[in-house]
């Protein structure tokens, strides 16, 4: 199995995550952009095949990591993060340190400088105004923003010239780095005189900068996606990326097989099919690690979830090895947290998980959860019943759904099985939250930077008028204030201590029981060139712009 690459970061690197410090050097088989541009036209197409529809284009709303595969081939930011966890310049013409002068040594002051030769996908110049709008839109207060964690520590923003713009920092803030190597520049004239953001006409046919254009949108099948010919950098060498939406994680698999689609992106290939596929001719197969944990998510709204015993007993009713074993064929890890393993702030002294039937049902009883007519508890008026929501074509997911549905029912829990499409699955009845339980995956991590804030800080729920994607409602003011120290400490050392703290926090709360972090199965067809996957962005078309046929 490919382990994922550890990233480790010195002083140097936790440096300049707060903005304080140098960078390591482009690396130019990533991203070309120190070399002259490809002379080769872009000729051909590659069929990507993901068992999620992107929905939502505009990078800045409320989105899942699917979208994401729209957004790296439309749109650019300043600077992103290679899979060795190091800052390459993609609009700005390098990457801000104190030894370069963007930023000062206290990491309060910033200037960024951009490239002179970019152009709109509708041929209008790219500016530091665009950079400007893009900044405060994420904190514009009537926009519904995917993030603000970063941004709102912005201050004194100032478009000193067409390519230059400075900021201050109201304090230091270590994964603003990161954070800005995962905002897309959006173009400041196409929301000119739109009263309303969330509906602008953009956020339906974008506009970026990216090494592809938008071309069409047929909903519930494809996106195709065009080479932009004026794209600054070195590519993009293909003529046409198609994004194809397959539901059906069997079906998805069929097509790679048969060649109908050219990469299995997300879900990628089911491991019950990895054998075969290992086997397949003309096609590569690889395990990657990635950051992304499977779970079993709480609404800590619920009245039911806010029993911590209940959630401790659900934990114990879990038999998450034999679902590993039985559904995954033992290619993931189990994990007791939200940090992948490789991280340098990955907690290894947390509880164990324990498969425990009979301490599951003490807890409840203990609680005062007991057993009604029908042998489903309940206390102060409320059954232990709720339901439990995924991805409907997820097959796997829908079978250890049918052994959490066994597991809990066994322990007077009654857990109902409501499946959506993905469209409905992860738009607002994710987003708000509208469920009472929820399998998913997540990657909560800022690229490299163990800062969570989206995710955990209570003042990121959409649900209660944050913006982030604190689905859970969790509340912790112990987890908020690490979260804050966290975020301004510059040295990993001085660091690592808070982050190892949350784990062990969120391992006691358990707002979502963790069951593994995902090692996925990639599939490609033999010559498609450029496709690396990268540990510290959460979608396969990460460096899209470099993909070709060999």
């Amino acid at each position: 199995m490919t382990e994922a690459t550890r990233f480790t970061p010195t002083r140097r690197q936790a440096l300049l995550l707060m903005g304080a410090a140098g960078v390591t050097t482009l690396v130019p088989s990533l991203s070309g952009l120190g070399a002259a541009r490809a002379q080769e036209t872009p000729s051909g197409q590659i069929v990507v095949g993901f068992s999620q529809e992107p929905t939502v284009f505009n990078p800045h709303l409320l989105h899942i990591e699917v979208d994401e595969g729209v957004h790296y081939a439309v749109f650019d930011p300043l600077f992103d993060v290679d899979p060795e966890g190091n800052f390459y310049p993609l609009l700005a013409t390098e990457v801000p340190t104190v030894e370069n002068g963007g930023i000062s040594a206290d990491g309060l002051s910033w200037k960024v400088t951009l490239r002179d030769d970019v152009k709109w996908h509708d041929g209008t110049p790219f500016t530091a105004e665009d950079v400007k709008f893009t900044l405060e839109l994420m904190v514009d207060p009537d926009f519904r923003s995917w993030r603000r964690t970063g941004h709102e520590h912005v201050t004194e923003l100032t478009v000193v010239s067409p390519t230059e713009l400075t900021w201050k920092m109201a304090k230091p803030f270590a994964p603003y780095a990161s954070i800005l190597a995962s905002t897309f520049i959006v173009p400041k004239h196409a929301f000119d005189g739109v009263a309303d953001k969330n509906e602008a006409p953009f956020n339906s046919a974008p506009i970026g900068t990216g090494a592809f254009k938008w071309k069409e949108r047929v909903a519930g099948d494809h996106i195709e996606l065009e080479a932009n010919p004026e794209y600054f950098g070195d590519g993009p060498y293909l003529e046409r990326l198609v994004l194809k939406y397959i539901p059906d994680l069997t079906v998805l698999y069929t097509q790679f097989k048969t060649g109908d689609i050219d990469v299995a992106g997300l879900q990628w290939i089911t491991p019950d099919n990895y054998e075969e596929a290992q086997t397949l001719e003309g096609k590569e197969v690889q395990v990657v690690g990635t950051a992304t944990f499977e779970s079993l998510t709480f609404n800590m709204e619920r009245p039911q979830f806010q029993d911590l015993k209940v959630r401790q007993a659900l934990y114990h009713a879990l038999d998450k090895q034999a679902i590993i074993d039985a559904l995954y064929y033992g290619v993931p890890q189990p994990t007791e947290t939200y940090m992948p393993k490789e991280s340098f702030y990955y907690n290894a002294d947390l509880p164990k998980h324990e498969y425990d039937p009979e301490k599951a049902k003490a807890l409840l009883d203990e609680a005062g959860w007991a057993p009604g007519a029908d042998g489903i508890r309940e206390k102060d008026g409320v059954r232990l019943a709720f339901t439990n929501s995924t991805t409907s074509g997820n097959h796997l997911r829908e079978q250890a759904q049918q052994f959490f549905q066994q597991s809990f029912k066994d322990i007077g829990v009654e857990m109902t099985i409501s499946n959506l499409p993905p469209a409905v699955m992860w738009g607002d009845y994710w987003m708000l939250s509208q469920f009472d339980s929820v399998v998913v995956g997540l990657n909560t991590l800022t690229g490299p930077d163990p800062d969570t804030s989206d995710y955990f800080m209570s003042t990121s729920s959409a649900a209660k008028g944050g913006a982030g994607q604190n689905t859970w409602v969790y509340q912790n003011p112990e987890v908020d204030a690490l979260l804050k120290q966290g975020g301004e400490l510059v040295s990993p050392e001085e660091r690592r201590p808070i982050y190892l703290k949350i784990q062990e926090i969120m391992r006691a709360d358990l707002p979502f029981l963790p069951i593994f972090q995902y090692a996925t199965i990639r599939g490609w067809k033999e010559g498609v060139t450029g496709y690396e996957a990268n540990i510290n962005n959460r979608i396969d078309t990460w460096n899209v712009r470099s993909w070709r046929w060999a």
